[in-house]
């Protein structure tokens, strides 16, 4: 039976392999200058992709989301240990939960906008939450469903809604890196917390809102704490708590965002420095680090197909898509 290590070392020999084919920004520069949306599409078939030269945008998506589906579920089978993929499986539970609460409110079926890469099926996820079966959904979904479903009754605030599941989201993500003991992955998560720390505080200083705003948004866990943030209270003050290290140049842009700079230049920042961060996994010959940096790789992959294959669609500029793109793993 071979042992954990013997495995890593094939699993990270193949993904190795496979991060050759990922979407570069060579490519990406190679789909942006196709003549036509459909030149564009048969670009990624060399990824792995299927050929999407004659979908629509709906098809597209579904697309998509087959191909991260199928590799999250060929990766869990792989990894010798639980819970590596699980962490970027449980994100598409918590946006199903957001999809089936905010269904319900207005009256609308959620099933054409639920993702089936999360660990529980968006239609045994729908059947649990209909019939009350909070228990048997896994982690802390079902009870931050309940107390999200109560929110938005009691509000009418489906933002205020969405912010109780993302701090369940957030953590469970914590306590997923912490049973698997590895400070890379625990490292990752909390510059992905801060990262999404500073986008909430800049939105709200941006609108004009006091620090106040940030008390119930915040998201706990970041190597810089919530209260620091909040008792921060200005874009200068914030910047400086987040002025070193990854999110540096993220930090740089916060004043001239907050005074009506590019919020997309800003948001792009701040997504990079967590790609930069995962970058530091090619140094490492094997392990679960290569799994993560891997799966987030494909990750930023599909954001990026999706961007690039809409933006012919919608007739967006092609020079316009290159700059929304966030700098590519591989």
């Amino acid at each position: 039976m071979a042992t954990n290590k013997e495995s890593y070392l094939c699993l990270s020999a193949m993904l190795r392999a496979r991060e050759n084919k990922l979407l570069n920004e060579e490519k990406a520069q190679r789909m942006l200058d196709a003549a036509n949306f459909a030149e564009a599409a048969k670009l990624l078939v060399d990824c792995g992709y299927e050929d999407m030269s004659s979908m629509n945008s709906t098809e597209i998506n579904a697309a998509l989301n087959a191909h991260r589906s199928a590799i999250l579920y060929e990766l869990d089978g792989l990894v010798p240990e639980e819970g590596i993929v699980e962490l970027f499986r449980m994100k598409y539970d918590y946006h199903n939960a957001k999809t089936v609460i905010k269904a319900e409110a207005m009256g609308q079926e959620p099933e054409r906008l639920m993702s089936d890469a999360g660990r529980m099926k968006p239609a045994a996820l729908l059947d649990e939450y209909q019939e009350e079966h909070y228990s048997a959904m896994p982690g802390e979904l079902g009870t931050a469903m309940a107390k999200a479903k109560a929110v938005l009754a009691r509000t009418g605030n489906p933002q205020l809604a969405d912010t109780v599941l993302d701090q369940a989201y957030f953590d469970e993500l914590s306590a997923g890196a912490k049973k698997l003991n590895n400070a890379f992955i625990a490292d990752y998560v909390r510059t992905l917390i801060d990262s999404t720390n500073l986008k909430i505080a800049v939105r709200i200083l941006r609108v004009g809102l006091g620090s106040d705003a940030m008390v119930d948004t915040l998201i706990r866990g970041g190597s810089v704490e919530t209260d620091r943030i909040i008792a921060a209270g200005d874009g200068e003050s914030i910047s400086a708590l987040f002025d070193y290290g990854k999110l540096e140049k993220a930090a740089s842009l916060v004043s001239d965002v907050i005074r009506g700079g590019s919020l997309t230049a800003f948001e792009l920042e701040c997504d990079n420095a967590v790609n930069a961060y995962l970058k530091g996994a090619k140094l490492m010959s094997y392990g679960m680090e290569c799994v993560v940096a891997y799966v987030a790789a494909v990750e930023t992959e599909i954001t990026a197909v999706r961007m690039i294959l809409n933006g012919f669609l919608d007739g967006i500029a092609p020079a316009r898509t290159m700059e929304r793109l966030r700098d590519m793993y591989a």
